[in-house]
């Protein structure tokens, strides 16, 4: 039971879809379809063998990759835990964060010829520091995510310039209390 004048809604049609909503699926369809005529036009010049090692080798290639950058990520995350009160290690200025290399090792995971041409443009560092720029570029000006981006890097930056710690007593529930001096000794 509802009270109070009824809202009517006007429905003028479907919602409109965003622009990136309408081209998405058009890109990864005309991408598909390029992926298998390369495929089919590599086959017929080089043979179908040389299509599945070529396959073959991209996933090998690529699940290595994100292995090992995985492995980096891991290191890095338990050194910064393992020190109390220490900031996160950064990335390595020339290797950058581990996004662009795990994103190069998933295309080249992907079945095709230009994912991995794109996978290995992700991993070579002096394209890998061009898209890195340019990814950096585009995050902030888009809107939300934008101001996202803008709050990470500067809670980075305050983390590698000055260290703040609060200092304070850690309460562990699970242990009896110290005595402290001065304190009666109760019976057990």
């Amino acid at each position: 039971m509802t009270f109070g004048a009824q809202q009517q809604t006007v429905n003028s049609g479907p919602p409109r879809r965003s622009r990136a909503r309408r081209i998405v699926p058009l890109v990864v369809a005309v991408w598909v379809v390029l992926e298998v005529w390369l495929l089919t036009l590599v086959a017929g010049a080089a043979g179908g063998w040389t299509v599945f090692a070529l396959l073959a080798g991209g996933v090998i290639a690529g699940s290595y990759v994100i292995k090992r950058a995985g492995r980096r990520a891991w290191q890095r995350l338990t050194q910064s835990l393992q020190t109390p009160g220490a900031a996160p290690a950064p990335a390595p200025a020339e290797g950058g964060g581990n996004a662009l290399t795990m994103l190069g090792g998933l295309l080249l995971m992907v079945p095709g010829l230009i994912s991995d041409v794109a996978g290995l443009l992700c991993l070579f560092p002096p394209t890998r520091a061009l898209l890195r720029g340019s990814l950096e570029r585009r995050l902030r000006r888009s809107g939300t995510l934008g101001e996202a981006f803008q709050q990470a890097q500067q809670a980075q930056q305050t983390r590698m310039g000055e260290g703040k710690v609060v200092q304070g007593e850690v309460i562990r529930e699970d242990a009896p209390p110290a005595p402290r001096p001065g304190d009666p000794q109760l019976p057990r």
